[in-house]
């Protein structure tokens, strides 16, 4: 006997009238569903809002560009005192990115260090920044653009002049309503005249102290400041219009190769990384957060499911009478299994829906309180309501099926 869509409607009706007649109950059951649900989809706004960002801040650089590190990855133990395998490993040189530079493959190649430090003026400073060892080249990969006074001259760039490319942001921050070009800032505890202003690209994500302080001439910052030369230098690469990011990685190998005296059967000592590398390692992070979104909402719906379980059983307890009449009137175990399976995936359905809401609510306003953009995750949200369903279907079938062998005579006995 098929199941029709009448029957549907009746069991979906009983269900809800049962559901409006015991409210606190109803509320506390589902309660578990609506906490597991909710959990899945906050983090699941708050992933896709920060995967998105980092997309977008990759996209500025150009999907060609790559970098050469002295290493990348993991496989360095502790950081204070790397492998030895890693220490032998030559340092990046500013020789080394102007023979890149003059390849007919490339468009742009710098050397690059970032160190960390503050921005003062007259008392007033900043937490602390990411102060970038560059060249006026750094828009070109990083995005953005300068917003007032000038980048780097060669000289300066070739003496490591005490000048400064300020975050016009952090600017304003220290500098107040005061013209900043000409006044010379404290920039990780250096005095640095300030000949520029930076405003980065709206869409870059960057963690909390990790955002653009100050961008220097490369020389001064590797004199200047202490730098970690191992992980905190790299040699960023733009090929020209037209040239595959494999041919220029091909060039750029070929001729760190040679300049390094590598044989044939040597490994490269150096490493080249795409943004689709750099992208991986992201995404294998954010898997973590995945599995422990996945591990907390499982929790939180066996719970739920275990209390849709118990109610279900003081439901049948409770209705003992109804449904030996039920059975006394025509209905078969069938009818009376496919009732009690409705009401128990009409909870866990009611669960999932504003566990769906609460958490897309709760994503929300986390995003925009760290200030990126999320989408609403639509394939997460089918998801959740699914198994919402399948969590009252499975922990239903067993109140459900105590129901539908009830002896009609013992039922209608029942008091």
């Amino acid at each position: 006997m098929r199941y029709s869509a009448g029957q549907l409607r009746e069991n979906l009706t009983i269900a809800f009238d049962t559901l409006r007649a015991n409210k606190l109950r109803s509320a506390l059951t589902i309660l578990g569903v609506v906490i597991g649900v909710a959990t899945v989809m906050t983090m699941a706004t708050i992933v896709d809002g920060i995967q998105t960002q980092i997309v977008r801040s990759f996209q500025v650089a150009g999907p060609t560009t790559f970098y050469v590190l002295r290493i990348f990855g993991g496989g360095r133990g502790d950081p204070s005192n790397p492998p030895k395998w890693i220490r032998v490993r030559p340092e990046l040189r500013t020789e080394d990115a102007e023979a890149i530079a003059a390849l007919p493959e490339i468009e742009y190649a710098g050397i690059w260090v970032r160190a960390q430090g503050r921005i003062e003026y007259l008392g007033t400073r900043t937490q602390a920044l990411a102060v970038w060892g560059a060249d006026d080249g750094f828009s070109a990969i990083q995005g953005g653009g300068l917003e007032g006074g000038r980048w780097f001259t060669r000289a300066e760039l070739r003496s490591g002049a005490a000048v400064a490319v300020l975050d016009v942001e952090r600017a304003r921050q220290v500098f107040g309503r005061v013209d900043p070009i000409g006044k010379t800032a404290q920039v990780a505890g250096r005095p640095l005249e300030v000949i520029g202003l930076y405003r980065p690209e709206d869409n870059i994500f960057q963690p909390q102290g990790q955002e653009v302080g100050a961008i220097v001439p490369y020389r001064f910052a590797l004199s200047g400041y202490r730098v970690d030369r191992l992980t905190s230098q790299w040699i960023p690469v733009k090929p020209r219009e037209g040239v595959t990011i494999t041919a220029a990685q091909e060039a750029v190998t070929v001729l760190l190769r040679t300049q390094r005296g590598l044989r044939p059967a040597d490994k490269n000592n150096f490493d080249l990384v795409t943004q689709d590398q750099v992208l991986e390692t992201f995404n294998r992070i954010t898997g973590a957060f995945y599995l422990v979104m996945i591990a907390l909402a499982s929790v939180a719906l066996m719970v739920g499911g275990i209390g849709v379980m118990a109610i279900m059983m003081v439901s049948v307890t409770a209705r003992t009478r109804e449904i030996g009449v039920r059975k006394a009137l025509g209905a078969t175990q069938r009818d009376i299994l496919t009732q009690f399976l409705t009401e128990a995936a009409a909870l866990t359905l009611l669960g999932g829906a504003i566990g769906v809401v609460t958490g897309l609510l709760i994503g929300q306003g986390l995003t925009r309180l760290i200030d990126i953009e999320a989408t609403t995750p639509i394939g997460y949200t089918a998801i959740a309501v699914f198994v919402s369903v399948v969590i009252g279907l499975v922990f239903g079938v067993v109140p459900a099926r105590r129901a539908a062998k009830l002896d009609p005579i013992e039922a209608l006995r029942y008091e």
